[in-house]
């Protein structure tokens, strides 16, 4: 009776292994080799001699899927005649040898494999197996014959059955296999055997096979860590290389003018916005966003017949008119200001370009919800321009994003770092959010997750990254240079910083004066922080309206408080004049309050946006009484209000001119609350604080200009030193630039002009100071040759005419620093050095410092939120910038993170630079297999410690890297840090894998895949019922394992388990929602779900393997070994 194997009761393994120890050779065929397989067998014929006498044949069948046969079945073409040609063997040997390939780049390495696989080349080689694949039709037989001429009574051994050569075949599943000992038989099964091995149709793969092996991961010759590095690197850029593949042609205009970098990036940028509908250019300051975007709107002008909405800035209309006509773009240009009341009346654009869109960050708005519906109905694609996309929160990120992704769109990836921290379970139990969708995004913290999503619409660059990358070096200058197309040259110049030490005399130094810093931290503010004031029994009887602006204020009070105290210190070091200016007027507004408060009057309350007071985004004092343009309008009622003594009783009476004025003809402009909303407590805070600040005014005095000490330096700077030459001066504040005009045109500096947020129109001036960069004709009369600005109003301008930038006062984020420098180191600029001069005082920062750190503790002990300037760093980071600055050490304004490149560009040039050096690397580093691998000499630190990188492609094709130290800890999943930790010389030598490399790798896997389930498991809305059942069973789970354990069945779990992993199907739900309704318990709610799944009516399962199987695509030691 012949033995069955059905690797259950006996394993086929065992008898194949035993039987092959006393065979001389062997026979097989089989319809499916597993590589790694070959390792169970490779010690039982290790001792063979490897010619015809002692040798395993191995034959391959070639079999058909299921589809392909019923597609043959049913062809309507017929069968054909059976005959196969030369021609379709050799396609389907090299397709048969391809799939061996792909075989060894599934699943991880492992140390046992890589040695197996190592094993079975070495044997191919010296002829101990020969491997062929059967092809004249499809042969799906699994037959063993071992061949034993010594034993006369079964010369041959054979099994037959289902097994092939796998792990699972021979013993992993069960499979159906028999015995064959009659000679007879197995006579009969060796001819059929040698019939097909010496059939034509029968070719010989051996050599392929070996070769194979040979370029694999488990390749005897390692790769070197340069060619990982340049892999790693390749797959990072994909998204850059598909841009500039070819797809999109510039137009030829542009061609002719635009730089390498920036055609690089316009090609990008339209795949992404082709390909997602938006894109975000975020260049940093001076690299030309604004000529990329126009050549990016002209491809699609010129490919699709798109028209363009250009919305920007008031102040770069003209600038954006100007780009319209040179470079024929059919476009519209509306500032963004108007847009709430004509953008919804306007016909349809199909591509919309936001100039400076880091403005459109609060998604509350109405101007923002007008563009956003805008754009959503006429399905318009969207380009963003911002050098400053996020200040501190990626909120700011998402905000601008929003306006063409909803947030439930899938748009392909997902927040891995955030939900490997939480697992994608807890996840759907916190969150309203599909986990691949912005909202899922807007919820994480890491930097790392932004930067995956950014690498799908951000093309950014910074000036460092340019120069590395793209410029050229005088040999005889060193200095580095752009080439246009037309073989002009383009200088990169220095940027020098320079301190101006002004004296502080009795003025300056009254108002540095603890006593004043010590009464401005005192400050109760309440007119910011109203909310706190507010009558709980009045505030029952309040309207509708009332008690929406009361839930306004309480929700603004903690930003508007700390906007306000942050603000007066940042004037106290703008100006003397402007801090005592911004004194007064808090006194005046007080005092208005008290009035109304007094004579029973409703209060003017203003702006409730803290964005609005920010002065990164508005350079007027919040506490003007009237703007500038007002002023204008009304010169006799706002002189007065503006202007008096200081007495208490001075206040008072212009408060009351101030009142009528709000309540009359400016009544629109604010909201209006009866002052018996508020308690007593509101008018006794304001008193105090107009107290206060009273004194202040009175320590301090008047300020005498003539005796402005900083002013004087000033001036000596700019009639004196650089007599004649163009100057650029930034101020923070609209008061100080008006002040600085006014004082240098009474001081006699002609060629002079000041632009701030208020200016009809900054372009013209901008244009007069720099007519050669603009392409401005400016009679030589009147073109200026000082300048005075603002932040606000500088944004976007060509200045590269001058080279002196001069920083009156200094802002709180070193990082404007540099961007005021971007705004004259531009491209075009002719200066071989930007000289960047900062006031600080004479007798050192030190002064500044310890001011700065006061008002930041009075700030956390308030618990009042700042704005963006004053969030970038912390105290000790920027007491060292600013004593860099004071020092004037070199590169402290060349400040640019190299993280804020976007990564695809970043990737996308390794390669370029690579493959341009060595033409070679292309083909050769895109046809490598994955899962390879390489080591190199690496001392690691405490951050940066030794281990492994390990890229992996997850199962819904995200790029996901790790690097695990040593011991298996991980270090980062940063995909720019784990870039920058592989990079290398070509030449740097491989050394010799490390023995945990491979189960590093495997760990590395587990935590990029860790809390990774089936796509879709989104338990639907609170009041679902696959929710509710989930939630109720989970918790019910958790409450058995802690007081009765054994209840806890696999069943029970596996239930609850796909409750989460897989839709419910429609009866399941009714059945559900029903005994939910009728208040069923928990323990039989959990007996119904384990019956619907033991049924198979509870989910709809969709199993894929296939497309949920994630791909090692290599990975790189760093050692000391």
């Amino acid at each position: 009776m012949p033995r069955i194997f059905d690797n259950i009761s006996e394993q086929l393994q065992t008898a194949l292994i035993q039987t092959l120890n006393t065979a001389q050779r062997a026979d097989f065929c089989v319809g499916y080799f597993n590589l790694r397989g070959w390792r169970l067998l490779q010690p039982h014929i290790e001792d063979w001699q490897g010619d015809e006498t002692q040798r395993v044949r191995l034959l391959i069948g070639m079999h058909r899927s299921p589809q392909e046969e019923i597609r043959e079945l049913f062809s309507l073409t017929g069968k054909g005649d059976g005959l196969i040609d030369n021609a379709r063997l050799v396609r389907l040997k090299r397709q048969i040898v391809e799939e061996f390939r792909q075989q060894l780049m599934l699943g991880a390495p492992t140390n046992a494999d890589e040695q197996g696989l190592r094993d079975l080349a070495r044997q191919m080689r010296e002829g101990k197996l020969v491997v062929k694949l059967f092809l004249r039709y499809p042969l799906h037989a699994k037959l063993y014959l071992l061949h034993q001429p010594h034993l006369y009574s079964a010369p041959i051994h054979a099994y037959l059955g289902s097994s092939n050569l796998t792990f699972s075949g021979l013993s992993g599943q069960g499979e159906l296999n028999t015995e064959v000992t009659d000679t007879d038989a197995a006579a009969k099964l060796a001819h059929w055997f040698e019939e097909r091995w010496a059939d034509r149709g029968c070719l010989d793969i051996t050599a392929d096979l070996i070769q194979v092996i040979a370029e694999s991961w488990a390749r005897e010759k390692t790769l070197s860590p340069y060619e990982v590095y340049l892999k790693m690197a390749y797959h990072l850029a994909q998204e850059a290389l598909a841009g500039l593949s070819g797809e999109f042609k510039l137009p030829n205009e542009l061609t002719a003018i635009l730089f390498d970098y920036q055609a690089a990036a316009v090609q990008i940028a339209a795949h992404h916005l082709n390909k997602r509908g938006g894109v975000l250019l975020g260049d940093v300051v001076g690299l030309g966003k604004t000529l990329m975007a126009t050549a990016l709107a002209r491809i699609f002008q010129d490919d699709y017949g798109y028209e363009t909405l250009i919305l920007c800035p008031k102040n770069l209309e003209s600038m954006w008119r100007k780009y319209i006509a040179d470079y024929r773009l059919i476009a519209h240009v509306l500032p963004t200001s108007k847009a709430l009341r004509q953008l919804p009346e306007l016909r349809r654009y199909r591509l919309i370009i936001i100039d400076e869109s880091h403005n459109l960050r609060n998604r509350e708005g109405q101007r923002y919800g007008v563009i956003r519906d805008y754009i959503e109905a006429n399905e318009s694609k969207v380009i963003l321009l911002s050098a400053t996309p996020y200040n501190k929160s990626y909120l700011d990120l998402s905000a601008q994003l929003r306006l063409f992704i909803p947030e439930d769109r899938d748009i392909g990836i997902r927040p891995e770092r955030y939900i490997g921290e939480i697992g994608e379970l807890e996840f759907t139990r916190r969150h309203q959010a599909n986990t691949r969708s912005l909202a899922a995004f807007e919820k994480s913290e890491h930097a790392d997750d932004w930067r995956d999503l950014m690498r799908l619409y951000l093309v950014r660059r910074t000036r460092s990254f340019i120069i590395q990358n793209y410029a050229e070096t005088d040999p005889i200058s060193r200095r580095s240079f752009l080439r246009l197309r037309d073989g002009r040259l383009s200088y990169f110049p220095a940027r020098v910083p320079k301190t101006i030490a002004f004296p502080a005399n009795d003025q300056f130094s009254r108002m540095y004066s603890d006593d004043v810093v010590t009464w401005i931290n005192l400050l109760s503010l309440p007119r910011y922080g109203l909310g706190q004031y507010v009558s709980e029994k009045a505030a029952k009887g309040a309207d509708a309206d009332e008690k929406r602006l009361l839930e306004n204020l309480s929700r603004a009070g903690e930003r508007l408080m700390g906007f306000s105290r942050t603000n007066l210190f940042k004037r106290l070091e703008s100006s003397g004049a402007s801090f005592l200016q911004s004194i007064d007027r808090h006194i005046l507004r007080n005092s208005v309050y008290l009035y109304a408060i007094e004579n029973d009057l409703p209060l003017p309350i203003g702006t409730l946006d803290a964005d609005a007071i920010d002065p990164s985004a508005e350079d007027e004092d919040e506490d003007s009484i009237l703007t500038a343009e007002d002023v204008d309008e009304n010169g006799a009622d706002a002189a007065q209000v503006e202007q008096g003594d200081t007495t208490r009783s001075a206040y008072q009476r212009r408060a009351q001119t101030a009142y009528e004025l709000f309540s009359g003809g400016y009544k629109r402009r604010f909201k209006w609350l009866r002052p018996t909303l508020f308690s007593a407590a509101l008018k006794t805070k304001l008193r105090e604080d107009s107290d206060q600040l009273l004194e202040v005014l009175r320590l301090c005095g008047t300020w005498d200009a003539a005796s402005d000490t900083k002013l004087n330096a000033l001036h000596d700077l700019i009639a004196r030193q650089h007599a004649g030459e163009k100057v650029l001066i930034f101020s923070q504040f609209a008061d100080t630039v008006r002040y600085l005009e006014e004082q240098l045109a009474a001081r006699g500096v002609r060629g002079l002009s000041a632009v701030t947020g208020s200016s009809d129109d900054p372009t013209a001036p901008a244009w007069r100071f720099s007519p050669v960069s603009s392409g401005a004709n400016v009679a030589p009369e009147d073109e200026l040759r000082v300048l005075i600005a603002t932040d606000v109003l500088s944004e976007g301008q060509n200045l590269q005419d001058a080279a002196i930038v001069i920083n009156y006062d200094l802002p709180w984020a070193i990082i404007r620093l540099s961007q005021r420098a971007g705004r004259v180191d531009r491209i075009g600029q002719q200066a071989e050095r930007i000289l960047c001069y900062s006031f600080l005082p004479a007798d050192g920062v030190e002064q500044i410092i310890r001011l700065r750190a006061r008002v930041r503790q009075r700030l956390a002990e308030n618990s009042e939120v700042v704005g963006s300037d004053e969030q970038f760093f912390d105290d000790d980071q920027l007491a060292a910038q600013l004593r860099d600055l004071y020092t004037e050490k070199s590169g402290i304004l060349d400040f640019e993170a190299d993280t804020e490149v976007d990564l695809a560009s970043y990737a996308y040039q390794i390669w370029a630079n690579a493959t341009r050096t060595d033409p070679a690397l292309a083909k050769k580093i895109a046809d490598l297999p994955d899962v390879v691998y390489s080591t190199r000499r690496y001392v690691g630190s405490v951050q940066r410690p030794q281990g492994v990188l390990t890229y992996m492609k997850t199962a819904d094709g995200t790029d996901s890297l790790a690097w695990l130290d040593a011991d298996g800890n991980s270090v980062t999943q940063s995909q720019y840090a784990i870039l920058r930790a592989a990079e290398c010389p070509p030449d740097t030598p491989a050394l010799e894998r490390h023995p945990n490399h491979h189960d590093l790798v495997l760990q590395a896997v587990a935590l990029m895949r860790r809390g990774d389930y089936n796509v879709g498991g989104q338990l639907g809305g609170r009041t679902s019922a696959r929710r509710r059942a989930y939630e109720r069973l989970k918790d019910y789970i958790e409450r058995l394992k802690q007081e009765a354990p054994l209840f806890v069945t696999q069943d029970l779990e596996r239930a609850v388990d796909d409750l989460y992993r897989y839709p419910l199907r429609s009866t399941a739900r009714d059945s559900i929602n029903r005994q939910i309704k009728a208040g069923v318990s928990n323990e039989d709610l959990a007996k119904l779900v384990v019956a619907l799944r033991a049924e198979d009516r509870l989910s709809l399962i969709q199993e894929d393997g296939e497309a949920n199987e994630p791909c090692v695509l290599c990975s790189l030691g760093l050692f000391d070994l």
